[in-house]
């Protein structure tokens, strides 16, 4: 099959639209594997995990000093201090070998259990130990202070992780804290990256006329990486019609299929013919700049986003589109930059009727346009963040508020 004219796109749809397509089309995996403690960060739980034991499973000293029975030192004041005998010395990791009696005491160390009877701790500050064994107390201390209880933080029973949380330090340390070496966590989305185009090549090779490094498929490693999937790099497809199937057929078995090139207009644009045979096209064209010439579809039930072939729009869209599929895809709460509000240092005129992601740099306090064309890689690499233009907007004037979204 051979296409030999131009075919301008019939309609784009807008912005809010296209997100709508892609998230009712991207089902979130089943798919679970059981992860190390260690590795877990980053990861999502597919599991309730729920304590069988306590902690700290034992009464246990909160601070350095001596276990005392609180009764003891009432009273105490550094002009009549009560003393008490110290009978042991207990350090972390020890277990006491006695108990204590009233008038008595045990050195103990943050951390080591408290001994039978005791029931408070003083300070070891709030103390002084002669040569021989009597202590005296300077201040009094009531029942359980200074005394980390058993159970006081975790008991049998309780919930330390429900299925879909996002695991962060705080709840790993939860898993941590009763001995947990490992749980089942939503498996990361496998995604296949196919760069097209005969004029593509890849970093270490020497350039021909005509040719030019392979810029995309690098970005969207980072943005899969970053975004809880798996990237799985295709080496470049021709522009043949044969080439672009067996390429498609190849990457339709992973959770994903990124490609970037060949979704535009042009004669050699097969891309959307490959789709259109294997499975269905959803949209083809966003009203959106840059990143117009998107196109998203299914092959074998298999969700396929088509980049354009400029690196700003590529990675433009992988901000815009890409993101929210894999998070959604990786059961990831849905992303949210960090923004600033700030002047905006140079008119910025923008096209009517589509939305604008306008690249920026932040520079003494306001955003300075950095976008320069969609093919210049520079327009993202020097820029801090973007803005949004939306599409009834033709100007923002220099001076007005942006909400800049940082990288």
């Amino acid at each position: 099959m051979s296409i030999t004219n131009m075919r301008p796109f019939r309609e784009t749809i807008g912005l809010d639209e296209a997100l709508m397509l892609v998230s009712e089309a991207t089902i979130p995996l089943e798919r679970t594997e059981r992860v190390a403690l260690a590795e877990l960060g980053g990861r999502v739980a597919a599991v309730d995990v729920v304590s069988e034991q306590h902690v700290p499973p034992f009464d246990r000293a909160a601070m350095d000093g001596f276990a005392v029975v609180a009764q003891d030192t009432f009273g105490a004041d550094r002009h009549q201090p009560n003393t008490l005998r110290c009978v042991e010395t207990v350090f972390t990791g020890q277990t006491p070998k006695r108990g204590v009696d009233r008038g008595e005491c045990t050195q103990i160390a943050t951390g080591a259990p408290m001994p039978q009877g005791a029931d408070a701790v003083v300070m070891v500050e709030e103390t002084d130990r002669g040569n021989d064994d009597q202590v005296r107390i300077f201040t009094p201390v009531y029942p359980n202070q200074n005394v980390g209880r058993r159970g006081a933080d975790i008991v049998p029973g309780q919930t330390l992780v429900r299925c879909g949380d996002l695991l962060g330090a705080g709840r790993i340390g939860a898993l941590a804290a009763v001995g947990t070496a490992d749980i089942e966590v939503y498996a990361k989305p496998s995604v296949a990256l196919l760069s097209t185009g005969d004029e593509i090549v890849g970093p270490g090779q020497a350039l021909a006329p005509g040719q030019i490094y392979d810029v995309n498929r690098f970005t969207l490693e980072t943005v899969v990486r970053s975004h809880g999937g798996l990237a799985v790099g295709y080496a470049s497809a021709a522009d043949t019609l044969d080439a672009l199937t067996a390429a498609v057929e190849a990457c339709a078995t992973h959770d994903l299929l990124v490609f970037s090139g060949g979704s535009s207009v042009g004669e050699r644009d097969l891309i959307l013919d490959v789709l259109q045979q294997q499975g269905e096209v959803l949209f083809h064209g966003i009203a959106v700049k840059p990143g117009k010439p998107t196109v998203f579809g299914r092959v074998a039930g298999t969700p396929v986003l088509g980049m354009p072939g400029y690196p700003t729009s590529c990675l433009s869209n992988a901000y815009m589109l890409l993101i929210p599929m894999l998070r959604r895809l990786a059961h990831l709460p849905p992303y949210r930059p960090q923004t600033v509000t700030v002047p905006l240092a140079e008119r910025v005129v923008s096209t009517t009727g589509r939305h604008q992601f306008y690249t920026v740099r932040l520079d003494d306090g306001r955003a300075v346009p950095a976008f320069k064309a969609s093919g210049d890689i520079t327009s993202m690499s020097l820029a801090d963040g973007y803005i949004e233009i939306p599409a009834q907007t033709d100007i923002v004037e220099k001076g007005e508020k942006v909400v800049v979204k940082l990288f």
